[in-house]
């Protein structure tokens, strides 16, 4: 099975991916580590500063010598240049907060996983007209569950996954599931800045298992 149709099942499967960015190096690394050890096994690392590729590719090498399975996805990609330049440092798949064309071209070119992010039934179109199989619905909190109830049925064919907005909170949670997404994105609710800032791995990895837990719960 190729890497992108393993990804399609991981991703659903995992039912949540966590998703941050740190300035610091080892940080990046305690970060992945504890939500590896939580039992997640696959994560997005934004690209939202200048260490952020540096970071990438020491994160890169410490999956590929430590974390075996784990699969490191790169997002905020806005152009074909950042798709091009996290490709070759390891990324497993990309992901975009809107429809980047340009970086779908790269992301095909090399047999990858593209997820765009999308807000409109029109982009959606777009999306799976370039060959989208996954889509994020971005920014989950401004188009709310009811968004995808409404448009589901248009695109039986396509994977959804809600990022912005989502709370670690099992109502929440459930309205998104209910609605038919595969999948929460969960950044800074799950990965905090007070986590962040004071190192408080051992609180996310209880907060990720939770996370785990409550998804399981309403996927059943």
């Amino acid at each position: 099975m190729n890497k992108k149709s393993e990804l399609l099942k991981v991703i659903p499967e995992q039912g949540i991916l966590p998703l941050y960015f740190n300035k610091d190096t080892q940080v990046s690394i305690d970060l992945l580590k504890a939500l590896y050890s939580a039992g997640i096994r696959s994560v997005e690392y934004t690209n939202r500063g200048e260490a952020a590729l540096k970071n990438f590719a020491a994160m890169r090498q410490v999956c590929d010598t430590e974390l075996k399975g784990m699969y490191l996805g790169v997002g905020t990609i806005k152009n074909a240049a950042s798709a091009q330049a996290f490709i070759d440092a390891g990324a497993d798949y990309i992901i975009s907060p809107g429809l980047v064309e340009d970086a779908a071209e790269v992301a095909d070119k090399n047999d990858m996983l593209w997820i765009p992010g999308c807000m409109t039934p029109t982009e959606i179109i777009k999306a799976e007209k370039l060959g989208a199989k996954f889509v994020k619905l971005f920014p989950g909190n401004i188009l709310g569950p009811s968004f995808l109830s409404a448009i589901k049925e248009l695109f039986p064919d396509l994977l959804f996954m809600p990022t912005g907005g989502v709370d670690l909170d099992q109502a929440n949670i459930a309205g998104w599931f209910k609605a038919g997404v595969c999948a929460v994105g969960m950044g800074s609710k799950l990965v905090t800045k007070d986590i962040m800032e004071n190192k408080k791995y051992d609180e996310l990895i209880s907060l990720t298992k939770q996370a785990i837990e409550i998804v399981k719960g309403c996927k059943k």
